[in-house]
């Protein structure tokens, strides 16, 4: 009897353990999913110590207008001026619809397929869309020394003209980090990947904003060629759109953004005259 009553305590504390040892793993595990979703997603411009803050959706669009003028060869100062427009018009973002001022305007710049900019699905495209307003913005001259507002009064022709001056500084901003100018600047606070990432996307991307290759190691990195100011055009053009193509790591010259960190840049091996962008080998967030 005093043998199976021992077997009894022991079978009981056994399962006592197995459940605390359960609750500890879910607790665990719910404590990570939880943190998670507590990550405010965002992605900032830091410049001489002053910080522009944008939507992981906006910096999309921003990298693209800069990646455009980098490879058009235009200064940072077209960037800047473009990406100002674009706040004011759209916020950022390739909407479908205009306003009482322009019902058939569209697209980043709510450009009007009445006005000449194009058809609506060409409008529609950011990339169409951002090379129809720099066409528009070097006719201008002496564009690169006049006012935000007044080179973007030139091109858009808005009602509200003094409405660009208050985006200047978060264009000036990412247009300093995203054209490479300012090495560093550019870093996203993300969840981390719930998807696979695909290299390919990432160098057909890059491909059409900058009209280089990358080159893929293995599955998951992708090698671009490049140093200097492009070199790290092209790393934090990688970090605004980890978002959207599940980038984890970015490497360029000696220097490393990992997304799990969530702390900016870090020093690193990472050899000068190439840019490794990492993307998810699988689905990890919560």
């Amino acid at each position: 009897m005093a043998r199976r009553r021992g077997l009894r305590r022991l079978l009981v504390l056994l399962l006592l353990t197995l459940a605390l040892v359960a609750g500890g793993v879910y607790s665990a595990v719910f404590f990570v999913q939880r943190s998670e979703t507590l990550v405010s997603e965002r992605c900032t411009a830091v410049v001489n110590g002053k910080t522009a803050e944008l939507a992981p959706d906006q910096a999309v669009y921003a990298s693209l207008i800069t990646a455009v003028a980098v490879q058009r060869g235009l200064p940072p100062r077209a960037a800047t001026i473009a990406l100002a427009t674009a706040m004011q018009e759209s916020k950022l973002r390739n909407i479908e619809h205009g306003d009482q001022a322009g019902p058939d305007s569209r697209g980043l710049f709510q450009q009007r397929p009445s006005q000449g900019w194009g058809t609506e699905e060409q409008i529609m495209d950011p990339f169409y869309a951002t090379n129809a307003f720099y066409d528009a913005l070097v006719k201008i001259p002496g564009y690169e020394s006049l006012e935000i507002t007044e080179a973007a009064q030139r091109v858009q022709r808005s009602a509200f003209p003094g409405a660009y001056a208050q985006h200047e500084q978060m264009g000036r901003f990412f247009a300093s980090g995203l054209s490479g100018q300012t090495p560093e600047a550019v870093q996203c606070t993300l969840r981390s990947a719930d998807a696979a990432g695909d290299p390919t996307a990432v160098s057909d991307q890059l491909a059409q904003a900058y009209g280089l290759s990358g080159s893929a190691v293995d599955r998951q990195t992708l090698v671009v060629e490049a140093d200097g100011s492009q070199a790290w055009s092209v790393a934090q053009w990688a970090v605004a759109n980890a978002k959207t193509l599940d980038v984890t790591q970015v490497d360029v010259a000696g220097r490393t953004w990992n997304r799990t960190e969530r702390d900016g840049w870090h020093e690193s091996a990472a050899p000068h005259g190439q840019v490794r962008i990492t993307v998810s080998p699988a689905g990890t967030g919560a």
